[in-house]
């Protein structure tokens, strides 16, 4: 029985990739250096599967950035405005001061992002297929055949929103097909996660014809079609009905209810969303019942969405370790799970999951926001259109290093944090702002920095996984029932608030975030365990307002992110993702201004919900995507006025247009001007440069609203 997986991280064990980009783009390495630490990194890869003992490796799913972005290179779609860019890939990436990046969302229901092509009707598709050839090669030089691995093209078109151009697309994946032939390759993987979605009958029939197409092809290798992140549902029997060789299928979160004689199934039976070991029963089971003509043993995804090895972690306790397995890990499963398999064994099944807690009642209903509003109006006494922004400030070199030094006295880490809180709020102050932040200095990220105080997780040291590009994080291992043992932010809110008669915003993450970006156990229901999160939240909420804290901040960044891709189960889950947060902000008195932030800009799909969630402001990413402000938002909004993942600064100009354009739908009385996301990953000359502008445009706004 043959072994797969569907990719694997491409960050390196060490975050190399991280490191080699941040040089590339400061001007110490050059472009040569930086695909030469390409190279060594995907060969590192290929080297440590076949040690694992896989035996067809995936070529193809390294990349400098984004896969989205290199299909869209490799198809010749880049927008004519980068094209005379110094370095356009990194343009489309990141924008240049002259450029703005392309629009970046989130990976369907994973907290990867993905910038999204942009295709127009001046779009000439036209095949270079030197990355994925050159990455055949480099691997067949050291002696590895692999299975190229590229984005779809139905994913690719429905992902640009360019469905009419399917086409022309699929002459590239034709010219592409030839091109991997020649080079000797017997499998290319094409894969399509966006079946996994409610698709129309025209959109599944493009997948029909798409494949038919392609299978047509004369000189072609096998053809496999890896869908993940859920059921196939509709689209399996489109699929099965073209003469693809082989399927694959996510068996952990879906199903294969269908025979498929002739054909080679990827059984995706190893979770490559989680980082808990595979129940061996279970998986087994799920292996039997697959009928086709060859299964190949894989897992349900890319394992780019969990850490490198479990080896390198030193202070997991032993029970928890136990629970554990990261890509490394789960690569060891797939090949034990093959040999299970053919030698017909028969594990003992794991114990059955923990029974849910106990229901707790609703939270309390809030007065009405016309009654808070009111409230809050006489007791902050803010000026139209206040200024503010989402939390975070830039982390300094000295203050990072303080924070990873465990000799360093605490009394002198918290005089550093102190020292930088102090910094963050006299810029504010000197520019103009009106609702201040402390700049979470004491936090390595919005996530971990809970989990670090909460009883039920854990920490990892070097579990990185990629967010996007040269950024990473370390989700947390959600484990245990949550707790709060004592107050976590009160301490630093309070000094804040002690510097400035302006209010200064309490920081709290919410509920669905820390549960969304957490590896959670998978023993208890995901409502059960977010409603634990929420009462631990609503506890720190009564102790910064017992300090004097009148604006209070609680981020949901990833409630679009966790949305289930099928429509029949989002309401289930907007229903108690809402009572969640509300579960967590209606302790609040009505004085005290609630503020929520959400990222990334499908926000619209899902407007209910945050209306549902009665914060009285809500702020949201938008600079990217040109989605301002939703029409009659009947609380305060604050759509981002510039995009805060491109170093580029906006000018004043471009940041009045943009609150002029608010002000068409909504009232100057709820628009609060912000920017898009947290300020941590920019530089304090790109934040005091770029807030600036957007206080110097406010100002002009609010003159010309007198």
């Amino acid at each position: 029985m043959r072994t797969t997986v569907l990719g694997y991280p491409r960050i390196g064990p060490n975050r190399e990739l991280k490191r080699a980009l941040e040089s590339y783009w400061d001007g110490r390495i050059t472009r040569d250096e930086l695909d030469q630490v390409g190279a060594g990194l995907r060969e590192e890869t290929w080297r440590r599967l076949a040690e694992l003992g896989l035996d067809a490796l995936p070529s193809n799913t390294f990349s400098l950035y984004d896969q989205v972005l290199d299909t869209a290179v490799m198809l010749g779609a880049v927008p004519e405005r980068y094209r005379e860019a110094e370095d356009p890939y990194f343009a489309m990436a990141r924008g240049t001061q002259g450029l703005a990046p392309l629009r970046m969302t989130k990976w369907f229901d994973t907290n990867y992002h993905y910038l999204v092509p942009e295709i127009s009707p001046s779009t000439v598709f036209r095949l270079d297929a030197s990355k994925p050839v050159g990455e055949v090669r480099q691997a067949r030089a050291l002696g590895f055949d692999t299975r190229p691995v590229v984005l779809g093209p139905v994913t690719f078109v429905l992902l640009a929103g360019a469905l009419e151009r399917l086409d022309e697309v699929l002459g590239c994946y034709e010219e592409l097909l030839s091109a991997l032939a020649a080079e000797g390759v017997s499998w290319v993987q094409l894969d399509e996660p966006a079946l996994v979605c409610d698709r129309t009958k025209e959109e599944l029939e493009a997948v029909r014809t798409a494949y038919e197409r392609l299978c047509a092809w004369p000189s072609r290798p096998s053809l496999l079609v890896a869908a993940y992140f859920g059921d196939l549902g509709e689209a399996l029997p489109v699929l099965a009905g073209t003469p693809v060789e082989g399927i694959g299928v996510d068996l952990v979160r879906g199903s294969l209810p269908i025979e498929l004689p002739g054909r080679t199934v990827f059984a995706g039976v190893v979770s490559g969303r989680d980082v808990w070991r595979t129940r061996e029963a279970e998986a087994l089971a799920a292996l039997r019942a697959v009928r086709a003509g060859e299964v190949v043993v894989s897992t349900s995804c890319s394992l780019q969405h969990v850490p490198y090895s479990l080896a390198v972690e030193e202070r997991l306790e032993p029970a928890l370790r136990e629970r554990l397995a990261f890509a490394e890990e789960k690569v060891a499963e797939v090949v034990a799970l093959a040999r299970l398999f053919a030698e017909g064994a028969t594990p003992a099944p794991t114990s059955a999951a923990a029974p849910a807690g106990a229901e707790r009642a609703e939270p309390r209903a809030r007065s009405p926001y016309e009654v808070r509003a009111k409230a809050q109006a006489e007791h902050l006494g803010l000026p139209k259109l206040p200024i503010t922004t989402i939390g975070s400030f830039p982390q300094t070199a000295r203050l990072r290093a303080a924070r990873a030094d465990r000799s360093l006295p605490r009394a002198s880490y918290e005089a550093l944090v102190e020292g930088e809180i102090e910094r963050a709020i006299r810029l504010q102050e000197r520019l103009g702002l009106d609702v201040l932040v402390h700049g979470e200095p004491e936090r390595n990220d919005m996530v971990q920095y809970f989990a670090e105080h909460l009883d039920g997780f854990a920490v990892t040291e070097h579990g990185w996984v990629q967010s996007y590009g040269s950024r990473c994080t370390r989700p947390p291992l959600l484990h245990g029932d949550v707790g709060r043992p004592s107050p976590i932010t009160v301490r630093w809110a309070r000094y804040a608030q002690s510097l400035t008669a302006k209010p200064v915003k309490g920081m709290l993450t919410g509920p669905v975030t820390i549960v969304a970006w957490s590896f959670v156990r998978d023993d208890l229901p995901l409502r059960e365990v977010t409603f634990q999160v929420a009462d631990a939240i609503a506890r720190e909420v009564r102790d910064l307002e017992a300090e004097g804290i009148s604006v209070i901040q609680v981020d949901e960044p990833a409630l679009r992110e966790l949305l289930p891709l099928r429509a029949a189960a989002q309401p289930s889950y907007l229903q108690w993702a809402v009572a969640a947060y509300r579960r967590a902000t209606s302790v609040a008195a009505d004085r005290t201004q609630i503020h929520t932030h959400l990222c990334y800009s499908d926000a619209e799909q899902i407007i209910s919900a945050i209306d549902a969630l009665d914060a009285d402001v809500t702020t949201i990413e938008s600079a990217r995507s040109g989605a301002l402000a939703p029409e009659g938002f009947p609380r305060g909004l604050g759509p981002g006025v510039y995009d805060i993942h491109s170093p580029r600064v906006p000018s004043a100009e471009e940041v009045e247009a943009l609150l002029k354009a608010a002000l068409d739908v909504l009232p100057a009385e709820r628009l609060w001007v912000n920017p898009d996301c947290g300020l941590k990953t920019r530089t304090y000359e790109q934040v005091e440069a770029s807030l600036a502008n957007v206080v110097r445009a406010t100002l002009r706004v609010r003159e010309a609203l007198r």
